[in-house]
């Protein structure tokens, strides 16, 4: 029984990490690399993460820098992060893109608002989907008489704490991050 918890622990924390992760693409009126972390060029016929073709940046709480090792890609780069629409026009100098940050307004901070609040729920919900999956382990292994009825009310309730903490935690990111982005 002890592997369907470290089973499920795992599990969990991956939807905590991809809720971190989307957290972090989320832009709040501060410049941050990882808006650029989705933004492939087309490299030499090869999609190529930005991070992985240039230097990214933030000179100033509101500018990212992107300088390309090679400049060449210069042009790719700046032609994939307006495809990737972040909402943040690139600036060109030849040899540099510069990604000007816009103070947001009320009205867009809102809506950020609802989105992050929006992905901290369906994190609970996945959250909760593994717990219902090793629920259903804990009920087979009953069935299949391998642990005791007593076994398996301890394990559900073991389990229920460990959701009801994951749970917690994903409340105190969605939190942390409303806050970030109503208080600019």
């Amino acid at each position: 029984m002890e592997t369907v918890f470290a089973k499920t622990k795992e599990k969990m924390e991956k939807c905590l990490t991809s809720l971190e992760r989307d957290f972090s693409a989320i832009r709040a009126g501060r410049a941050n690399p990882a808006v650029l972390d989705k933004v492939m060029v087309d490299y030499y016929g090869v999609p190529t993460p930005v991070n992985q073709m240039a230097a990214i940046s933030v000179p100033e709480a509101r500018l990212l820098v992107v300088q390309p090792w090679d400049a060449s890609t210069l042009k790719d780069i700046e032609k994939a992060i307006n495809i990737a629409d972040i909402g943040i026009n690139p600036q060109n100098d030849g040899k540099v893109i510069r990604l000007a940050f816009p103070q947001l307004t009320e009205e867009h901070r809102k809506n950020l608002q609802k989105d992050i609040s929006k992905r901290g729920e369906e994190a609970k919900v996945a959250i909760r989907n593994v717990r219902r999956d090793a629920m259903d382990d804990i009920k087979k292994l009953k069935k299949d008489n391998e642990i005791t009825e007593d076994d398996q009310k301890n394990g559900e309730k073991k389990l229920q704490d460990i959701t009801d903490d994951f749970i917690k935690q994903s409340e105190v990111i969605t939190k942390k991050k409303e806050e970030e982005v109503l208080s600019l």
